[in-house]
């Protein structure tokens, strides 16, 4: 059996897309989930795979276990990223007005708002 992982789904409409390691596509409809099942962008999936009318179709579909994440483990406490994050508006409303007149920050000044738009970036994407 393929293994892959959900490429997108729709959980309303019931339906969405997997991708196998070879990055070929399969249509995945709501009803080759385990009952119960919820899936999102990145969940991995062991599936059957038959040819359907409009192509490769997904089936008997079975999630596989994710590792605990290593960067979720370890990720800033929410109270935390909330004072983090109103920093980086801060900073975002003061660099507005130099942008919106047509100028880029200073390279210091740019670089630790990058830096600060990275850290928030790889906390909430885990």
């Amino acid at each position: 059996m393929p293994t892959g992982k959900v490429k997108w789904f729709d959980a309303e409409k019931g339906f969405g897309f997997v991708t196998d390691e070879h990055g070929e596509e399969a249509y995945l409809h709501s009803s080759a989930l385990p009952d119960g099942a919820a899936v999102k962008s990145g969940t991995r999936l062991e599936y059957g795979v038959a040819d359907g009318r409009r192509g490769k179709q997904a089936l008997s579909v079975r999630l596989l276990s994710e590792a605990p994440s290593v960067a979720k483990a370890s990720r800033k406490p929410a109270e935390e990223m909330g004072e983090l994050v109103q920093d980086l508006v801060t900073m975002l409303d003061n660099t507005t007005g130099q942008l919106r007149k047509g100028h880029y920050p200073k390279p210091e000044r740019s670089r630790q708002i990058a830096a600060l738009l990275r850290r928030v970036a790889d906390d909430f994407d885990v």
